[in-house]
């Protein structure tokens, strides 16, 4: 069975990825195996840009096939905020409650009608040989004006869906179905089965 890193130490983040990742033929391994790997400095202008530096400067530590994703909060009210700065949006990096606090103070005022906003994934694979492919999702919303909801990281207390439910008041399960994540996911799924389907039958 073929080994893909996942270029990420975030637990919850881990968590979606390796239940999502089952089934595709990958073992899937978390960074956290190779301490000595540098951080990757996220200075790209997008969710893509982002997402490639990383898996391929994971692939090129470690000599294995890396997964990564860049993924974040876009609200309308915002002008795309806080895009690609979600995770320090606050100032201090993966500060989840920090986040949640100063995007409510941003939106003070602003009504729930016009709170619309989006979870946007890029998700890349990179190979030992420097090859890339990306595939991306989204899941649309709006911003609550309270955190709600035990489950999930990040912005998913405040993320109301159409439902009414939060993304943090959603089984596990439920959110690995209908979450940006998981449809960018779902085009990376079938292009990995692929992949192992290739490798197992040497090609």
């Amino acid at each position: 069975m073929p080994k893909l890193v996942l270029a990420s130490k975030n637990k919850g983040k881990l968590r979606e990825l390796q239940e999502l990742l089952r089934g595709t033929g990958w073992e899937t391994v978390s960074l956290a195996m190779f301490p000595a790997m540098p951080p990757v400095v996220e200075d790209g202008a997008t969710f893509a840009e982002n997402a490639v530096k990383k898996a391929q400067a994971t692939s090129a530590f470690t000599g294995e096939w890396a997964l990564a994703d860049d993924s974040g909060l876009e609200v309308d009210a915002l002008n795309g905020a806080p895009g690609v700065y979600s995770a320090r949006f606050a100032g201090e990096h993966g500060d989840d409650a920090a986040n949640n606090r100063r995007l409510l103070r941003e939106l003070a005022g602003v009504p729930f009608a016009e709170r619309t906003a989006r979870f946007r994934c890029v998700m890349a694979l990179a190979s030992p040989t420097g090859r890339v492919w990306t595939t991306e999702g989204t899941c649309e919303g709006r911003i609550g004006f309270e955190p709600r909801g035990e489950n999930g990281f990040g912005y998913d207390p405040l993320f109301v869906l159409a439902s009414g439910q939060t993304m943090a008041e959603l089984p596990e399960t439920e959110k690995n179905r209908i979450s940006h994540r998981a449809r960018a996911m779902a085009a990376m799924g079938r292009l990995l089965k692929e992949l192992a389907m290739g490798m197992e039958q040497g090609n």
